[in-house]
């Protein structure tokens, strides 16, 4: 959890920042090269696509977790207003999570499309001054001691070199920078030719999110808010290649047999087919190399935790790379990303994996295993909300030093701040900030927001600028403090 480490050297003076290559320009490498330019950090991304948001992307929700990363960069708002909000999320069968109740101020799912994520990203990430190179395909890279050698293809076919002291790959599934590092991708593929369209539809769905499976087969319908919903299908007996035909009356049969009736579609604009995939990469990182969102892992859309997913996994990232990468804290804070995300990754594997093998069970033993959990999961408060807290991202803590405070390495909720504030608020300049009892000289002002609880209590927390607490103490003295903010931050200068 450490920012710095007294005992080793730090990696290089305060001066110009040391450059970053963000791979990929989704939802994930958007918010990370956004947080490193607003650093200050110069960051070339390189996408291979032309430069267009697209509007055939296959995430629709939001979860809470993510909305209070977005609402720490002053994004949430204007997404809030432009998507619709859901209490409920409906998980399979007659399992349906309550999100009235989660400990956030988005105590809701909000459905809207991939695409309007990533132009508000993409507009963060360019007014904060990070270069977009499309149409340019990474070829190769090579790492030395001070830094990574990347080569690519330009729009015109001309080889390009960039010179970076960090590379990170967001670049989907097929990581072009995952291949180069040679790190393998184990694992396999749980549905085979899953069915897409976009569709106009005659019936309004009576749900904002629908869906269900019965028997063999699977149907999932969602608005894109411009007249057009996405279908999202797949039936057990059609086993066929992503590349085979696709018709709008496949599309229609598997909806009916899922959901009792297709609600007239119409007018395709777009089908497809793919097939889900449980995969994750054994290390985040390799040298001077990291992978984040599809890149290190992927897994079924089961409880749409994809997107949200890789987009904590940049915040997470983004923030220590841009300590390292000023000179602020020692190199060896990158290690946490991998300790920190990894396992959380490899958890959203077991829960989608196991929402959708309960959402297909067929047999009498599996329908009698999904039939009580589904009754344990009603009955029992604790393991609802165990649920609600993984699939909303809420749930999950990072691990702490042996000896810790208790909070170390927990969530921090919006609380309410001295002066009518909330912390949401203070940490949308990427900074620390140091929520005390009392006023507080600490200088850091470049890292480091001080604030005071508006309630009478009398813990000192110190949060990371992802919004999980680095340290605490219930008695902290001037001293005490002092050395926290040195050993997380590094020396006032």
């Amino acid at each position: 959890m450490n920012g710095t480490n007294p005992d080793r050297s730090r990696s290089r003076s305060h001066g110009s920042p040391d450059p970053v290559v963000v791979v990929g320009a989704g939802p994930t490498g958007l918010l990370l090269a956004g947080d490193l330019a607003a650093a200050g950090v110069p960051v070339t991304v390189l996408e291979k696509r032309p430069h267009r948001i697209s509007n055939l992307s296959r995430a629709f929700v939001l979860h809470a977790r993510t909305l209070e990363l977005l609402d720490a960069r002053a994004l949430a708002d204007d997404l809030e207003a432009v998507g619709r909000p859901l209490d409920r999320l409906n998980l399979f069968g007659r399992l349906t999570v309550d999100l009235g109740d989660l400990p956030s101020r988005f105590n809701h799912l909000l459905v809207l499309p991939q695409y309007e994520v990533e132009k508000a990203l993409e507009r963060r990430a360019v007014e904060a001054g990070a270069d977009f190179r499309y149409e340019t395909g990474l070829t190769g890279l090579a790492q030395d001691a001070d830094g990574v050698t990347v080569r690519a293809r330009g729009p015109e076919g001309e080889e390009e070199t960039f010179r970076a002291a960090y590379v990170v790959g967001a670049d989907g599934m097929r990581s072009a920078v995952r291949e180069a590092i040679g790190l393998p991708f184990p694992g396999r593929s749980v549905i085979r030719s899953v069915v897409l369209a976009d569709v106009k539809l005659a019936e309004k769905p009576p749900a904002l999110l629908t869906v269900n499976a019965v028997g063999d087969a699977f149907a999932f319908l969602a608005p894109f808010g411009d007249g057009y919903y996405r279908v999202i299908g797949w039936h057990r007996g059609r086993d066929v290649p992503d590349d085979a035909p696709l018709d709008l009356a496949e599309v229609q049969e598997i909806t009916r047999l899922a959901l009792g009736r297709d609600f007239g579609m119409h007018d395709a604009r777009w089908m497809s087919r793919f097939h889900s995939d449980e995969r994750q990469a054994p290390a985040y990182r390799a040298g001077r190399v990291f992978l984040a969102g599809d890149a290190a892992h992927v897994h079924t859309p089961a409880g749409g935790q994809g997107m949200n997913t890789g987009l904590q996994d940049a915040a997470n990232l983004g923030w220590k790379l841009a300590a390292v990468a000023t000179g602020h804290a020692d190199p060896g804070l990158l290690d946490t990303y991998q300790a920190e995300r990894h396992p959380v990754g490899r958890s959203v594997l077991r829960s989608s994996g196991g929402i959708v093998r309960l959402a297909m069970a067929k047999r009498p033993w599996t329908l009698a295993a999904r039939a009580a959990l589904t009754g344990f999961l009603d009955a029992v408060g604790p393991a609802r909300r165990k649920l609600a807290g993984q699939v909303t991202g809420i749930g999950y803590r990072y691990p702490a030093p042996r000896g810790a405070h208790r909070l170390t390495g927990a969530r921090v909720p919006d609380v309410a701040l001295a002066g009518g504030g909330r912390l949401y608020e203070a940490l949308r300049g990427g900074r620390f900030v140091l929520i005390a009892p009392e006023p507080c000289e600490c200088g850091r002002a470049d890292r480091l927001a001080v604030a005071r609880w508006a309630s009478d209590r009398r813990t000192t927390l110190l949060v990371r600028p992802d919004g999980y607490v680095a340290w605490a103490s219930e008695a902290a003295g001037a001293a005490e403090i002092r050395e926290a903010l040195a050993r997380h931050l590094g020396p006032d200068e």
